[in-house]
């Protein structure tokens, strides 16, 4: 059995872990981490900052 402290503290990682999984989540729909990327490899981190941007932006308009 856990304690109280290490309730919360799971509590608490569980909380940022699931954020962490929405955003990959996001990165799949946007096909990004799902396929083999075909175009130019100096653009992919490019592209994963611009879909990761904007749904940081979706983010902050719903909350």
């Amino acid at each position: 059995m856990l304690t109280q402290v290490q309730q919360e503290h799971n509590r608490t990682l569980a909380k940022e872990h699931i954020l962490a999984e929405h955003v990959i989540r996001k990165l799949r729909v946007f096909r990004v981490l799902k396929e083999i990327y075909r175009h130019r490899r100096r653009r992919f981190g490019l592209r994963l900052n611009l879909i990761a941007a904007l749904y940081n932006l979706d983010l902050q308009a719903t909350h």
